[in-house]
């Protein structure tokens, strides 16, 4: 095989299943807004078909789905710059996943991590999607040819079986059509853990609305949280290995570092020393500063919901005219009658 030279391209997704929070924004849009630029084409979307593996309330999707556009948004994507759009508004992800659910192994399928995290024990009461849905993520990412993938620690597993079936793809069919995506992985907050227990990550499903930073969240919400977040009694160290074993400590110090865009070693460097009483005020400054102007613009938008319609139409229309040339070349390599008639 020849090797192919892939325009570089950077895809990925949220899931509109729950509320944006400050995890979601230092996480994934704070990344996204950084990788638009010159370097890359970049694709975004709100994977609303992936929302769906477990039930999900109709007028609750789509609002949901219109809140994470508002947030992309409202954090400094520009939709023309880079692409945006809702997963379903693109049929040929799902029309690549059936290809790919042809190249999986099950037994591949079966090492997912996820899967079982989320069916629990009853595994034979879970939907089929929820079993099946890393391949249709291989398709979301490989239907425009993406070369690198910034994703979270939690997606690495599924990012791996991406090059997997890459890789077996075109070694079935004497091709090099797809290419081996890389992920992105780093930052200094690339897992924003909860405010009140610094050993599990933020999330928008704890009951609690005190340990997570919504992105809807007002400026005295945001202050408030801050204040309130759980801490110990000593100082803040000046060194990193000084965070060992201080979770609470180590969250609120990379969520400031990733907001301030330094490292949590330079953050250490300036307040080593000082209690937790004289951080939380800078941090809860800092986050209101960041976060408030997001949060309203956020709230405008959801406002305007023709506005944003309109930007995932026209994000689908140019998410398609790169999606639908590289499934009709995926049919013709696979061997589909009629699949190189335009």
């Amino acid at each position: 095989m020849t090797e192919t030279q892939f325009t570089p391209r950077v895809f990925s997704g949220i899931q509109p299943s729950g509320n944006l929070h400050l995890g979601n924004y230092l996480g994934a849009l704070k990344r996204f807004v950084d990788m638009q630029g010159p370097e890359y084409e970049t694709v975004y979307c709100m994977v609303d078909l992936h929302a769906i593996t477990v039930w999900q309330d109709p007028d609750r999707l789509r609002e949901k789905t219109r809140e994470v556009c508002a947030g992309f948004i409202a954090a400094g994507l520009d939709p023309e710059k880079s692409i945006l759009f809702n997963q379903s508004q693109v049929p040929e992800h799902t029309q690549l996943a059936w290809i790919f659910n042809c190249i999986a192994r099950i037994g591949w399928m079966q090492r997912m991590t996820q899967f079982k995290d989320k069916a629990g024990k009853n595994t034979q009461n879970a939907s089929l999607g929820l079993f099946a849905y890393p391949a249709l993520m291989a398709a979301d990412i490989l239907v425009y040819h993406a070369t690198h993938v910034p994703v979270g620690e939690d997606q690495k597993q599924h990012l791996e079986l991406t090059r997997d079936i890459a890789i077996k793809f075109n070694h079935d069919y004497g091709i090099d059509f797809f290419p081996v995506t890389e992920p992105v992985i780093g930052g200094p907050a690339p897992r924003v853990m909860n405010l009140r227990d610094g050993s599990r990550k933020m999330s928008s499903s704890d009951p609690s609305d005190m340990t997570r930073i919504n992105m809807t969240d007002d400026a005295d919400a945001i202050a408030k949280k801050i204040r309130k977040a759980k801490t110990d009694p000593d100082a803040l160290p000046s060194e990193v290995e000084g965070l060992e074993s201080r979770p609470e400590a180590r969250n609120l110090v990379n969520i400031y570092a990733a907001l301030n865009d330094q490292t949590a070693g330079q953050v250490l460097s300036e307040v080593g020393g000082k209690q937790f009483g004289e951080f939380k005020p800078m941090l809860a400054e800092l986050a209101v500063e960041k976060l408030s102007p997001i949060s309203s613009e956020m709230a405008r938008l959801m406002g305007e919901e023709a506005e944003i319609d309109q930007i995932l139409a026209r994000g689908a229309e140019r998410a398609r005219a790169i999606a639908a040339p590289i499934l009709q070349q995926t049919y013709e390599i696979v061997g589909m009658v009629g699949a190189g008639k335009s």
